[in-house]
């Protein structure tokens, strides 16, 4: 069943879609998401893999999450904004419930897909520096390079190409070199 078109739309809106059917809520305006296609998933699952082994390894307290995966921030106006990122890191355990993570996760890594790209690149960079996410990953299977933003420093964007190590900032001494896990 179609979605009605609305001027605005609120977190009530996300929670009535249909079973299956998944989309993200940025200021009033829901953005309808494609299902992922299989190198997306793979990326997505052998990231996730990585980070999560390294963590279990230093017995670390963060837990990552894929999607579909609530992250849930307060806009301008003081409504929720959701947006479901394909991994996201928490450190903070206070800020996660059943329904998701409540407030800026620590690391997010979206998987830019082209019916996402200007949605990651431009809309979801800014609202990630405005809430306080520590580190931004867009990965880009197209063009197989990794754009990182380290909020936390203040920092220009830092362009790596899948062959290359990829130091993680939240995490001194892990690096990610994509081409490995492919």
């Amino acid at each position: 069943m179609p979605l009605m078109e609305k001027e605005h739309y609120t977190i009530e809106d996300i929670y009535a879609l249909p079973e299956g059917e998944r989309a993200e809520l940025i200021d009033g305006q829901m953005y309808m998401m494609s299902p992922p296609g299989r190198r997306h998933q793979w990326l997505s699952t052998y990231l996730l893999t990585e980070i999560s082994l390294y963590i279990r390894s230093k017995k670390g307290t963060c837990e990552v999450y894929a999607a579909p995966f609530g992250v849930f921030l307060k806009n301008e106006k003081g409504e929720d904004d959701y947006l479901e990122p394909d991994i996201v890191v928490v450190c903070d355990l206070d800020k996660l419930d059943e329904k998701g993570c409540h407030g800026a996760p620590d690391w997010v890594i979206e998987i830019v897909s082209p019916s996402s790209k200007k949605r990651d690149y431009l809309k979801k960079t800014a609202i990630y520096m405005e809430q306080g996410v520590r580190e931004y990953w867009i990965v880009d299977p197209a063009k197989e390079r990794v754009t990182v933003y380290h909020y936390e420093d203040d920092a220009a964007p830092v362009i790596y190409p899948f062959a290359q190590d990829i130091p993680v900032g939240i995490y001194p001494g892990l690096t990610i070199k994509i081409n490995d896990l492919l």
